[in-house]
């Protein structure tokens, strides 16, 4: 379903670019202003800075006189407010929105020979243009152009105070409308990690055991469970290779030290004997 976002009578420039900045983070690229306050709008330093590099979106932006000249191809009309109006579309919130349209867009494709039924539960035919109309910064939208809509999308926010900045509150609404579109999957690392298999931690664990009797931490006559107290340990934890290399190459400086003598290890075992495992 196309999208378009429409900005009327806006006053500030940086709100524009704001509104350019929040559609293109949703994957959205259709904005049109109509009649705003600054014919030069889209060329303007605040509009450029705000827009933070969405200049292809400010490119295509058109600005028009009328509200009726920013409605071509759109077949459902959204308007926003903080507060339902006693007259006119019905009020709700963005996503218990969507969520009816997108089921009324899988009933629209289920093939009608296998459930005709089903399929004509929903009067509203397929829509092939969604728009969202923002009002001005100071006194929001016109009732007649909030009467031209279908619904009127109420952000659920803090009662006492519930007034958004118009960038974002479109940046709420690109949010839950691409959410309901099927939203875009979280970016995974550049380069993912690799587990760790079964012989790299054996002989990482071998390599550790041998740094932590030189340091007098393991009396290998008497090693008690330490040691698969430690594997247990490492095969939760699901160590990466690079996790392995880090523990070996510690264990690999502690066994390049000079051998600790005998007393210091009596030593650390009267300090605190919880801290050394002894036989």
């Amino acid at each position: 379903m196309h999208t378009r976002f429409i900005l009327i009578n806006t006053s500030h420039a940086g709100n524009v670019g704001a509104a350019a900045r929040a559609i293109k983070t949703m994957g959205f690229d259709d904005l049109v202003l109509v009649a705003p306050r600054w014919p030069n709008v889209l060329r303007r330093e605040e509009t450029i800075q705000r827009a933070s590099g969405a200049l292809d979106v400010l490119d295509k932006c058109r600005i028009v006189e009328t509200l009726d000249e920013a409605l071509d191809g759109i077949t459902h009309l959204c308007a926003t407010a903080m507060t339902p109006r006693d007259f006119g579309p019905p009020t709700t919130t963005p996503r218990e929105h969507f969520e009816a349209l997108s089921k009324q867009e899988l009933l629209a494709h289920i093939p009608s020979a296998l459930d005709a039924d089903l399929a004509s539960e929903s009067p509203v035919q397929r829509q092939q243009g969604i728009g969202f109309l923002f009002g001005s910064e100071r006194f929001g939208m016109r009732n007649e152009d909030v009467y031209r809509c279908h619904v009127c999308l109420s952000i659920p926010s803090n009662p006492t105070f519930g007034s958004l900045n118009i960038g974002a509150a479109l940046q709420v609404i690109a949010y839950e409308w691409r959410l309901a579109l099927g939203g875009f999957g979280v970016q995974s690392p550049a380069a993912p990690s690799h587990l760790a298999d079964a012989a790299q931690v054996t002989g990482m664990l071998t390599h550790l055991e041998q740094s932590l009797v030189q340091l007098g931490f393991l009396d290998p006559a008497a090693p008690k469970k330490l040691m698969p107290r430690l594997n247990s340990l490492f095969n939760r934890a699901q160590v990466t290779q690079e996790e392995i290399h880090i523990l070996r190459g510690i264990a690999k400086a502690i066994l390049q030290q000079n051998p600790q003598s005998p007393a210091r290890s009596a030593d650390l075992v009267a300090i605190d004997s919880k801290l050394v495992l002894k036989g």
